[in-house]
């Protein structure tokens, strides 16, 4: 792939001498050849130039689920990697969300080999439990071998305590990183909301911030006894940012992520009882998401992702008791976080990551593999189905207004564009 970017400005905190400046920038075999003030297209090569046009180093989402396999008629792994790529996202971290799950070194092949040659690059999950069941610890050490990059039940939460310190304590042995969602079930029940004057004035049963943050509790304590590397996954109040905090103080190895739509929708978005808002964790309050952008801003959160979940229409379609938990979240995220934050700060957070997970960071430096995700700042526009790719129509953001458009990515020798 032999691509100039022309004129472009580079969004880069970690090299000060080309941060915020204009280059153009020289890509050859999917290498970067050149960063120049000026420089003019020779042989055969796609010449990209668009006004305002932005470049960083690729993205990357800590939790996206397909539906590939057993649920291909919510998102393949071909169409989910392409709508990455589309969303700009040149990596991501796939939930162990498919049917049967993963939870075998061979699983993991599978999920790798359907991914490959992708202009997005699939980092699969494995199972922490035998079928997501919270019973049985599953192959860890295999499936880290054969290149999962954590072990995560998703969306279930460990209800035996001791699971979770035998996994923190067997994980050590090879550097793995054990995922718990933060949701005490008994506390929560069938709560669908979050409790609230929200949940009560509309009369759905409420999950309270206390389920989310008595099972932090209970993790961080057990981390501090066993040691580990302990992840978070999508956090929704207030006090949760406060426990996240204390432990890191503390020097425990826990990281944690937040949903983008938890970071700028409240719970009163739940008053015409659309189903696109029925989302685990639940929208909290106000002040939850203050202190969430907060956590953001000061580093105590450490990633945001997009919780990209496809769902079949008639799981939405249906009355808010009964409609599935969840939304898609790729190709939103940017255009939220934009308009939530500036441009230094959002790409700042897009960025972020890979190091978490023991990934090698991309450099946006002459001679390195190009890994880029190009797009506009300044673009407002209101969020319709027009802006999804996935095969799923089910996201949070339709009606919401968005500042910046993705424009494309590059990485694994391809070209992606959508204009």
């Amino acid at each position: 792939m032999n691509a100039l970017l022309k004129s472009v400005t580079i969004v880069n905190g970690n090299t000060t001498d080309l941060h915020l400046k204009k280059r153009d920038i020289l890509i050859k075999n999917g290498v970067i050849e050149a960063i120049e003030n000026q420089i003019e297209p020779t042989g055969k090569i796609k010449v990209i130039d668009i006004k305002n046009l932005h470049v960083s180093l690729g993205w990357f989402d800590s939790g996206v689920s397909f539906g590939e396999p057993g649920y291909e008629e919510r998102e393949t792994i071909e169409n989910g990697l392409q709508t990455a790529a589309k969303s700009g996202f040149t990596d991501v971290v796939l939930n162990t969300s498919s049917h049967p799950t993963p939870d075998s070194a061979s699983d993991i092949v599978y999920l790798k080999n359907a991914g490959k040659d992708q202009l997005t690059t699939l980092h699969p999950l494995g199972n922490l439990t035998v079928g997501g069941e919270g019973e049985v610890l599953a192959e860890l050490y295999d499936m880290k071998n054969a290149g999962a990059l954590g072990f995560y039940d998703y969306k279930h939460s460990l209800a035996n305590a001791n699971m979770l310190k035998i996994a923190l304590q067997y994980a050590q042995n090879f550097d793995g990183m054990v995922f718990s969602f933060p949701l005490d079930k008994s506390i929560s029940g069938k709560g669908i909301v979050n409790e609230g004057i929200t949940s009560t004035k509309l009369g759905l049963k409420g999950i309270p911030a206390l389920a989310e943050e008595l099972q932090i509790a209970r993790d961080l304590f057990v981390l501090e006894y066993t040691g580990g590397k302990l992840f978070i996954p999508t956090i929704s109040t207030a006090k949760s940012v406060k426990l996240i905090a204390d432990a890191k103080k503390k020097g425990l190895q826990v990281t944690c992520s937040v949903a983008a739509h938890n970071l700028v929708i409240t719970d009163s978005a739940l008053e015409d009882f659309d189903t696109h808002y029925k989302v685990l964790p639940p929208l909290r309050t106000s002040a939850d998401i203050k202190a969430l952008q907060k956590g953001v801003a000061n580093g105590t959160i450490d990633l945001v992702t997009t919780d990209h979940t496809p769902l079949n229409v008639e799981l939405k379609h249906v009355e808010f008791d009964n409609a599935d938990f969840g939304t898609i979240g790729l190709e939103s995220t940017f255009g939220m976080l934009n308009e939530l934050f500036n441009v230094e700060e959002t790409i700042a957070i897009l960025t972020k990551g890979r190091s978490i997970f023991g990934m090698e960071e991309p450099l946006l430096e002459v001679g390195q593999k190009a890994n880029l995700s190009l797009f506009t700042v300044n673009d407002t526009y209101e969020f319709s189905k027009d802006h999804i790719f996935s095969s799923s129509k089910n996201s949070i953001a339709i009606g919401k207004q968005m500042k910046g458009k993705v424009v494309g990515a590059i990485a694994n020798n391809q070209l992606v564009l959508n204009a």
